[in-house]
């Protein structure tokens, strides 16, 4: 079993402009502490909300593990472990600019504890994508120039 576990949101770069990142710890039962250490969790569409002054991840799914006796809902809120300053310091920034909190990956630290590595975010415009495609692309063929005429 892989007790460094690393998953990832990769879709998040790609429709947000991340502006802040912080690690905070996952409030989690065991049977899906087990399911995340098979690779078993998809962060696709999660985000984290507050909820009376503590912070929630939203749409999380961990699929059930096998022989599990305890039922859980893989797509129940889970919530996050922070500092009370850090959790005001970022809920004035979400209530004042309209920001969002995005998971951008789930790991374990080195003391083999789950943490999330959450952002605040602000969604990308379609021309914003655009422009991050485009770049790429130039990128991609300027290394592969340079390539071909290191050949030569």
């Amino acid at each position: 079993m892989n007790k460094n576990v690393k998953i990832e949101n990769r879709r998040a770069l790609h429709d947000y402009i991340i502006l802040e990142t912080i690690e905070a710890g996952i409030e989690l039962r065991g049977s899906e502490v087990k399911s995340i250490r098979q690779g078993n969790v998809s962060l696709k569409d999660s985000y984290a909300a507050f909820e009376k002054n503590q912070l929630f991840l939203h749409n999380m799914h961990i699929a059930q593990y096998p022989g599990s006796f305890e039922k859980i809902d893989p797509l129940r809120k889970r919530r996050l472990l922070l500092h009370k300053n850090q959790l005001r310091k970022w809920q004035q920034k979400v209530e004042e600019k309209g920001l969002t909190i995005i998971p951008l990956s789930l790991y374990t630290n080195t003391k083999g504890l789950m943490k999330v590595n959450l952002a605040l975010v602000r969604g990308k415009k379609l021309f914003d994508k655009r422009r991050d495609i485009k770049e790429k692309e130039i990128k991609r063929t300027i290394e592969k120039h340079k390539r071909y005429m290191g050949a030569k």
